[in-house]
């Protein structure tokens, strides 16, 4: 990552739901943060109740001043019920549409997978971390677009 003449402040907003593995996406999500020289409070943590509820609060922190970037952290394990096609739709279309309506990066960093094995290998088991992934792509998108030249 290139020196930029402000370090970004990232919020970081977590699922309760399946907290066996979202807490090890935060764990992952922190590690990157102090890896890429960045200061994450506990002020910066959100927690909502479960994925379906990460885009409004996307909403409401990338909407502010104080956030450039923001990472959404969640797990959504398949069940017996469509339950669980619709609610990772719309958490990834509404994660979408906030990053688009307000220019800011804003990470998908929710799992959806077939089974708490497949959750946990993604948490920080043999898979890697995909909260520490989730990090480093709002990093990454933040320096391109400060490369895009203004009109």
């Amino acid at each position: 990552m290139s020196a930029r003449a402000t370090t970004p402040r990232l919020a970081v907003i977590v699922s309760r739901f399946n907290r066996a593995v979202t807490a090890n996406l935060l764990e992952g999500a922190r590690e990157a943060a102090g890896r890429h020289g960045l200061e994450m409070t506990e002020e910066d943590v959100y927690e909502v109740p479960g994925a379906f509820e990460l885009p409004l609060l996307a909403q409401a922190v990338a909407g502010s001043d104080r956030y450039q970037g923001v990472v959404c952290l969640g797990a959504v394990v398949r069940g017996q019920t469509p339950h669980f096609d619709y609610v990772c739709q719309q958490a990834a279309a509404g994660v979408q549409r906030v990053a688009l309506e307000t220019g800011k990066p804003v990470a998908f960093g929710v799992l959806t997978t077939d089974d708490m094995e497949q959750a946990l290998a993604r948490a920080g088991g043999q898979v890697g971390n995909k909260g520490y992934e989730a990090v480093v792509a709002v990093l990454e998108t933040l320096e391109a677009l400060a490369r895009v030249p203004a009109s």
